[in-house]
């Protein structure tokens, strides 16, 4: 049963003054009214009719848009007033917002500390200087740097969104990336593949042959490299890969097979397949092997397992054409680790 919910609110990408390759949120926002204070109150008490009763450990009020801080902070104090008395009176447990890292400075941490903010989401997209140059993101890897250690001064959580796949990007910086993640000691993560979008420089790029998407195979092999950094270093990845927004279907979307609805799986598959292939080979079982074959994981896993569409249920069959499968839930195991049960040979 889900135990953590997000009431989100979306507020335009208005004060961002610039033009990132990959981002439509002006195009977007051109489209959108303003959300006002009695916006945000109404979209939380909308919400909240729906979630109580549900024995839920934590609801956060999420400000999604990608750049908080960059509006007026008079408008960012009248937006967190609301939800802040929401948060005192018990209705919800935290409230989590999304920026640039340039966005963040003493006055404006100050001021998200007096309206009681606990999780700041920076959208950091690559530690790598080339990549931030040609997406157009306007600052340098140092002010990622200082940013993060601004936000961990002042006592907020931290979260750091990587984008893979940018223009001048390769699997070596995105791995790069990733371990300056690390070094961050982020408490949470996001990984996005790039993805191309109507209404954005990146479109233009990609129809003038300027810009190549990667694969979907590409994706998911760089990415689960990334996954496999942070996992290890104990960050939580709240996200892997962009949901199917009703913006993003309105807008269109070229993506040279990048885009997949499912991309979080089909990375922890392809982990899973590979974690559980190597527990094979320690048990020393051969392909000519017959006999039967048990792996176990805690119950959202099951799915990994077994991959998208039974990809690894094909794979193992084809691979291993003498061993019966079967993959159980366990909840003893922990998140993210696979566990050949037994095995019996025929």
């Amino acid at each position: 049963m889900k135990k953590h919910a997000i009431i989100p609110i979306f507020i335009p990408h208005k004060g961002c003054p610039n033009d990132c390759v990959f981002c439509n949120q002006k195009a977007i926002t051109a489209r959108i009214k303003d959300a006002s204070a009695e916006d945000v109150s109404g979209i939380i008490e909308k919400h909240l009719t729906t979630l109580r009763g549900r024995n839920l450990e934590t609801t956060e009020v999420a400000f999604f848009g990608g750049s908080f801080t960059g509006i007026p902070i008079e408008q960012q104090s009248e937006y967190l007033e609301v939800a802040q008395k929401y948060k005192r009176q018990g209705s919800i447990d935290k409230i989590h917002l999304s920026t640039r890292p340039d966005y963040i400075d003493d006055e404006i941490l100050s001021n998200l500390k007096k309206y009681d903010v606990d999780i700041i989401e920076l959208g950091v997209q690559s530690f790598d200087e080339e990549v931030l140059r040609l997406s157009n993101r306007g600052h340098d890897a140092a002010v990622v740097e200082k940013s993060c250690e601004l936000i961990h001064r002042y006592g907020f959580s931290l979260g750091i969104q990587l984008m893979i796949g940018l223009p001048g990007d390769t699997a070596e910086k995105c791995i790069y990336s990733a371990g300056k993640a690390v070094s961050m000691k982020p408490d949470i993560a996001r990984l996005y593949p790039t993805i191309v979008i109507n209404d954005t420089e990146l479109m233009r790029m990609f129809r003038r042959g300027e810009y190549e998407p990667l694969t979907t195979e590409a994706a998911v092999e760089i990415t689960k490299q990334m996954y496999r950094i942070l996992y290890e270093a104990g960050i939580n990845i709240i996200r892997v890969g962009l949901k199917s927004t009703e913006l993003i279907n309105e807008d269109g979307v070229i993506s040279g097979g990048t885009y997949h609805p499912a991309f979080r799986q089909l990375v922890e598959a392809t982990i899973a397949r590979e974690d559980m292939l190597e527990l094979m080979q320690k048990a020393k079982i051969e392909k000519e092997t017959k006999g039967k074959v048990i792996f176990s994981s805690c119950s959202r896993c099951v799915s990994n397992m077994a991959g998208n569409n039974g990809e690894n249920k094909k794979w193992f069959r084809e691979n291993y054409p003498g061993i019966r499968f079967s993959f159980f839930a366990d909840e003893k195991i922990p998140d993210g680790k696979y566990v050949l049960k037994s095995f019996s040979e025929n």
